[in-house]
């Protein structure tokens, strides 16, 4: 009686939501890349910012506010690397991919729609965090920054402008019909986050009434927590109030992105 011989099955390969997503980054980065554009605007805007930060904050009274020129520049760092590198870079992100149907096509796959838009961020949010951690080193060394106060609200509220960029970029893009308008549509956020939200000029000095509204913003909360634990200024409430204000809008975002998304041309 002969033995029978089992032919084995090919082994099927099995992948993780972090595998898909690592393998999505590196395509997006590839492409990130090869676009002139966002590179510009990803690497070079945001390091040339802070200069213009640093000549206004030379006829601002920051002392009488409890403030420095390395407390007012250093936010105002993060947030422009967060509006460019993050935000303005990812609204064109998706809604390319999406024009060129991108999007589409990795939908028929095994990447869920989270994965997808998780997995297409992470350049710009890795470029974003790296960039943010390079201004930090620099305005230290140049400006003589001393160790941050509460470095837990400075780490708290970089991680939460990064998270919040991305889901407002998907929002925005939401409402984006074009690569060529996807220019454009960050404009209101990047112009009203740069007048209003502290980075030009700190709330402290602004009216209440008008400091009040601004509080409000999207990125206000991130340049508090940023600004709050570097000088230690910041107390208790005012941290929980800022916390809250970012919850609120990253929340907002979320229920735009899965209301109005679009995976596929507007047409």
């Amino acid at each position: 009686m002969s033995a029978t011989r089992t032919t084995p099955r090919p082994a099927t390969a099995t992948t993780t939501p972090l595998s898909r997503m690592a393998a999505l980054a590196r395509a997006e980065l590839v492409l990130l890349g090869r676009t002139r554009g966002a590179l510009v605007a990803a690497l070079f805007v945001p390091l040339v910012m802070p200069v213009s930060v640093r000549s206004a904050a030379e006829e601002m009274d920051l002392a009488g506010a409890g403030l420095s020129t390395g407390t007012l520049v250093l936010p105002a760092a993060v947030g422009f690397s967060l509006l460019f590198a993050v935000y303005s870079v990812l609204v064109g992100v998706f809604v390319v991919r999406r024009e060129e149907l991108v999007l589409k096509r990795l939908r028929t796959g095994e990447l869920r729609d989270a994965e997808i838009l998780t997995g297409s961020a992470l350049p710009a949010v890795l470029t974003g965090l790296a960039q943010c951690l390079l201004l930090t080193v620099g305005c230290v060394a140049l400006l003589d920054l001393t160790a941050p106060s509460a470095p837990h609200l400075v780490v708290l509220g970089l991680l939460l402008g990064l998270v919040m960029c991305s889901a407002l970029a998907a929002a925005t893009a939401s409402f984006t019909r074009t690569g060529e308008s996807a220019q454009a549509t960050p404009m209101p956020l990047l112009l009203v986050s740069m007048i209003g939200s502290g980075m030009f000029v700190p709330l402290e000095l602004l009216p209440d009434r008008v400091a009040s509204f601004c509080e409000l913003l999207p990125l206000t909360p991130v340049v508090t927590l940023v600004r709050g634990g570097w000088a230690g200024n910041l107390s208790g409430y005012e941290a929980l109030g800022a916390l809250a204000t970012a919850m609120a809008w990253i929340l907002i975002a979320v229920f735009a992105v899965r209301r109005w998304f679009r995976w596929e041309p507007r047409r």
